[in-house]
């Protein structure tokens, strides 16, 4: 919140001075800094297996088929598409990629049961976009102990990496994630 407040502050000012923009600029960046510090913190406590492999490497997309088997086990139908050429990702983008469609996967699974999933990932040079669909719920889901941050930590691991996030219904009553997460942090998108 902090970082988008300071980026949209020299906006409110009439001809803000370049001291001006250049504080906030720096409060922006010790901001993100704070939150991919927080987020690592977080991860290491939101962790699958706290008593486990605690040093285990994190899950990249090579993985994707396994979650995607997992996700078929529990009853949905699934496929993938790929597009664009496959080129390497930073270990941030690799485990935010996976993260973001594993919380959808899951989520699909909750409020969609029976429902048909499809999950596509786009190399592009500059950003990889994530989009999982999945249509209307075959049946009534079953009632949901509580509000999750399933969502909430979706985007943040978007805009951890100066991408962004958006989740919605869609119109034959499924539900929409896509995310674009860039390949290289900038000051712009940071």
């Amino acid at each position: 919140m902090i970082s988008i407040q300071v980026q949209v502050a020299p906006h409110l000012v009439q001809n803000p001075s370049d001291e001006l923009k250049e504080n906030l600029e720096g409060i922006r960046e010790n901001a993100l800094e704070a939150l991919t510090e927080l987020r690592r913190v977080l991860g290491v406590l939101r962790s699958e297996n706290p008593e486990g492999a605690p040093h285990a490497p994190q899950p990249t997309l090579d993985r994707l088929d396994s979650l995607v088997e997992n996700v078929r086990s529990a009853g949905l139908s699934i496929t993938t598409h790929s597009s664009g050429e496959p080129h390497p990702l930073s270990p941030g983008v690799e485990l935010s990629a996976y993260r973001i469609i594993q919380e959808a996967l899951s989520n699909a699974i909750r409020h969609a049961p029976g429902s048909e999933v499809r999950v596509e990932i786009v190399y592009k040079p500059s950003v990889l976009g994530v989009r999982v669909i999945n249509t209307a719920p075959a049946k009534p889901a079953p009632p949901s102990p509580g509000a999750g941050h399933g969502l909430l930590g979706m985007r943040e691991r978007a805009a951890m990496l100066g991408g962004g996030l958006a989740a919605g219904r869609i119109p034959d009553g499924g539900y929409e994630v896509t995310a674009h997460l860039p390949l290289q942090v900038s000051k712009d998108n940071a």
